[in-house]
C-alpha cells in the first residue's frame, strides 16, 4: 500500500526502543459490527498494524499503518462533521451570528484558524493588498465556501444573488489543529494534531441565540484553550486545557483520566456527546448515554480517524529553542531514582499503560469541582511529555504557565529538595522532548 505522508515525520516518540506494556486495541463494537462487509475486513488487516503502531516502535511500524486508511482518517480529522450540523444549526442556530455577525477579524480574535493553502491567489492577494474586508462577516461566508476554516464546515446558498449561510457543522480539526501563521497571524498550513490554545469554544458557543444568559455566562468563563467537555452532561463547570492530539502511538489511556482504552472510545465521546454527531455513545460507569438521530454515521470512521491520529508524532523543539548543556543536567535529575521518571517513564513518557493515578497525585488538586471525580475512572493519568515544548500552559487546569512552574511546583509540594538550577535544568529538558 505504500508510506504515508503526513504534515510532520512518520516517527513514533522514543523510537529507539518499545513502550513497557502490551498494546491493546479494542474498538467499539460498533465499529466493526456495524460497518461494511469491507470496513470489518480492513479493520481485521489494519488490527496488527495498529497493535505494532502503538508499541512505540521503529518509523517503519507507523509506516505498516496503511496509506489509503491513513489519508482517509485525515480526511475525517479534517473535514467530517459526522453530521452535527443537526446540533450546531437546527438546535443552536450557530449559522444566524456566524453568517451575520462574525468576522474574519473577529473569528481570528476568539481562535479560529484559516488555512491559506485552501486560499485562491486572488484572496490570497486581496488578503495581501487589503482588498479583501477582513471587518464584513460576508467575507466569513466566502471563506466557508472555500472550506478555509479550520474544523468549521459551512453549506452556503446563493439566494438571489447573495450567498447566505444555510449550515454549519464543526469537525475534530476545530480545537486539535491549529495553522503555521506562514502567511499572517492566524492563517497559515495546518498543523494537525496541535491543540488549538488560541481557540475561545465558550465564547463561540455562546454566541449561539438558542442559549439562555446564565448558560452564555459559565461558556464566556471558560477563556482561550480551555474545554470542559462533561458541561453538558453533568451540569458542573471545571474546564481544562485543549489536549494534544500528536503523539499518542504507544499511549493506551488517552484522556486526561484515563477513561478508555483506545483513542476510538474518546473519539466516540466527543463526537456524539460534544460535537452532536449522529450517532451513538453509552458508559454505565458515568451514566452517559447518548444517541442522536436514526443514522450512525460515527462508528465505521472509527479505525481511520485512530489510524490517522495514531501517525501524527509529536513535533520536535525548533533549533536554538533550548539550552542543550542545560537540558542534559535536567535530564539527570529527571531521571533520578524517585524522581520525575518513577511517573514519566518509557519511550512514551507516562505509566499509563500500567496504572493511573489517585487524585492527590495531581499538582492540580484540591480543585472544586474534582475533574477526575467525574470521569469514569475517578483518576489521573500521567500525561506523555514529547511535545510538551509546545502546549503551554500545563496540569489539566492550565494552572502551569511555563515548564519552569511545572517543576516548581512539583518541588515544592512532593518536597523534592531541587535547588533553583536543578528547577531551571529540568525545565529545559522537557522543552527538549
Amino acid at each position: 500500500m505504500g508510506r504515508t505522508k503526513v504534515d510532520f515525520p512518520l516517527l513514533c516518540p522514543g523510537s529507539s526502543s518499545r513502550a513497557r506494556g502490551s498494546r491493546r486495541l479494542s474498538a467499539h463494537p460498533a465499529a466493526v459490527a456495524g460497518g461494511s462487509p469491507s470496513m470489518r475486513a480492513r479493520f481485521l488487516v489494519l488490527a496488527p498494524a495498529l497493535l505494532l503502531a502503538g508499541c512505540g516502535g521503529s518509523n517503519s511500524s507507523i509506516d505498516l499503518l496503511p496509506a489509503d486508511l491513513v489519508a482517509s482518517g485525515r480526511q475525517i480529522f479534517r473535514h467530517d462533521t459526522f453530521g452535527d450540523e443537526a446540533f450546531w444549526t437546527d438546535q443552536l442556530r450557530m449559522h444566524e451570528p456566524i453568517g451575520t455577525a462574525v468576522s474574519p477579524r473577529k473569528a481570528l480574535e476568539v481562535g479560529l484558524k484559516v488555512d491559506a493553502e485552501a486560499l485562491p491567489a486572488s484572496v490570497v492577494e486581496g488578503i495581501r493588498s487589503g482588498k479583501v474586508n477582513l471587518d464584513d462577516p460576508a467575507t466569513t461566508v466566502a471563506l466557508l465556501k472555500l472550506d478555509a476554516v479550520v474544523g468549521v464546515k459551512g453549506v452556503v446558498e446563493t439566494v438571489a444573488g447573495v450567498d447566505r449561510l444555510a449550515r454549519v457543522g464543526i469537525t475534530c480539526a476545530l480545537c486539535h489543529s491549529t495553522v503555521d501563521n506562514s502567511f499572517a497571524p492566524g492563517i497559515g498550513k495546518r498543523l494537525d494534531g496541535w491543540p488549538n490554545r488560541d481557540l475561545n469554544p465558550g465564547a463561540i458557543i455562546a454566541l449561539s441565540p438558542a442559549l439562555d444568559a446564565q448558560k452564555k455566562a459559565v461558556y464566556n468563563s471558560w477563556g482561550k484553550g480551555m474545554y470542559d467537555p462533561r458541561f453538558n452532561q453533568d451540569g458542573l463547570s471545571k474546564p481544562v486545557v485543549i489536549p494534544p492530539a500528536y503523539g499518542l502511538a504507544g499511549v493506551e489511556k488517552i484522556t486526561f483520566t484515563g477513561d478508555g482504552d483506545d483513542i476510538a472510545y474518546w473519539n466516540r465521546y466527543v463526537s456524539v456527546t460534544q460535537m452532536g454527531a449522529q450517532g451513538s455513545f453509552h458508559d454505565p460507569r458515568t451514566g452517559v448515554s447518548v444517541t442522536h438521530g436514526t443514522q450512525d454515521l460515527v462508528s465505521s470512521k472509527l479505525p481511520a480517524l485512530q489510524a490517522y491520529q495514531m501517525s501524527i508524532a509529536a513535533p520536535r523543539p525548533p533549533a536554538g529553542s533550548f539550552d542543550a548543556v542545560a537540558a542534559e543536567r535536567g535530564r539527570l535529575v529527571f531521571q533520578r531514582a524517585n524522581s520525575c521518571a518513577t511517573c514519566h517513564s518509557g519511550a512514551t513518557f507516562t505509566d499509563a499503560n500500567q496504572r493511573l493515578h489517585p487524585g492527590a497525585d495531581s499538582m492540580a488538586e484540591p480543585e472544586q469541582p474534582s475533574y477526575a471525580a467525574r470521569s469514569a475512572t475517578k483518576m489521573y493519568r500521567t500525561s506523555p511529555l514529547r511535545g510538551v515544548w509546545q502546549h503551554a500552559p500545563y496540569f489539566h487546569d492550565g494552572s502551569a504557565a511555563t515548564p519552569e512552574a511545572v517543576v516548581e511546583t512539583y518541588n515544592r509540594r512532593r518536597a523534592m529538595g531541587l535547588t533553583e538550577q536543578e528547577v531551571r535544568d529540568v525545565a529545559q529538558y522537557l522543552r527538549s522532548l
